[in-house]
């Protein structure tokens, strides 16, 4: 692993640059999701490992909630027996402070995976533990208190988040409104605090994000729009528990041939005014949208418009 200061610039005294916690310095090969959804597998269920790769851009294998206590011994004994595309994949271990934690690493550095995704998140010290690339899954009120502490953390790669453990944390019952009342099936305010809070505290230390799991797989429309809210947000994927979700996020996270042809004028436009401040379509473009149709553009496999004509 290679480091590099945190973005911004150095950081003296130990402190990040709002003065809370040790950044320490940050990686500079650092693994990204090379797609947006994200799918879970049981770590006992090896025959699926595979299959989830194959219809999904990263499969997370799950020692955590996936796995009964009875079963993880097994689970990680499938692990290490059933390797897959180490560059697609992430194992997900239990929290810091369990006697699986350690078993669960231990099984983790017997193989070639390199990015592990830590249940519970809750402090630096079980981030910099792992001595992996680690994603930090904020998924508890102690954790989401520490979000921007834990993103900070140098071998932290990213964040995620989850509601329905961090609802069970705070002794309540449901993440999301019920039938009957003013939403029905959006988050509760809370859930989405934590939602929007993660994803700011994972973009101020230079760090990917990703959005939690929706558990409804019926509910297609409600997937769709959550989608849509976390590519307009900046969250780099998302995750998912079953393959019929997997395309439905592919789809949201591609812009549209609308949303890629505006951006490309948006940059040409720039190019032309020498980075300036100009109009397009009775739209002002200046450093923010730029940025936007920057952003636009990094989704597209190949931006460039005569990309598919070529050999």
């Amino acid at each position: 692993m290679f480091f590099e200061d945190p973005p911004g610039g150095p950081v003296g005294s130990g402190q990040n640059r709002a003065g809370h916690g040790l950044a320490g310095p940050q990686l500079t090969n650092a693994w990204l999701p090379p797609g947006p959804a994200l799918l879970f597998c049981p770590a006992d269920r090896p025959e699926r490992y595979q299959k989830a790769l194959d219809r999904a851009d990263v499969v997370i294998i799950d020692l955590e909630d996936a796995v009964s206590p009875a079963n993880r011994g097994a689970a990680r004994e499938a692990l290490v027996a059933n390797p897959v595309d180490p560059d697609r994949t992430i194992v997900r271990i239990n929290p810091a402070g369990t006697g699986d934690y350690r078993r669960d690493l231990a099984a983790v550095s017997e193989t070639n995976y390199r990015v592990v995704m830590q249940a519970k998140a809750e402090d630096v010290s079980s981030i910099l533990d792992t001595a992996f690339q680690t994603i930090a899954l904020i998924e508890t009120p102690l954790g989401a208190t520490r979000a921007r502490d834990i993103a900070a953390t140098s071998n932290c790669i990213g964040l995620m988040w989850g509601a329905e453990d961090l609802v069970a944390g705070l002794g309540g019952t449901s993440s999301r409104f019920g039938p009957g009342e003013s939403r029905p099936g959006e988050y509760r305010d809370v859930a989405s605090w934590v939602r929007s809070m993660v994803r700011i505290a994972a973009a101020a230390h230079g760090k990917f994000a990703v959005d939690s799991v929706h558990l409804d797989i019926e509910d297609v429309d409600g997937l769709v729009a959550e989608v849509r809210d976390a590519v307009a947000l900046g969250y780099t994927a998302t995750a998912c528990i079953h393959p019929s979700q997997v395309d439905h996020i592919r789809d949201g996270y591609r812009p549209s041939d609308e949303a890629v042809e505006w951006a490309r004028r948006v940059l040409d436009g720039a190019a032309e005014h020498a980075g300036g401040v100009f109009s397009l379509d009775g739209q002002m473009i200046d450093g923010p949208v730029l940025r936007q149709a920057e952003v636009v553009l990094s989704r597209v496999s190949d931006p460039r418009p005569d990309a598919a004509g070529e050999n």
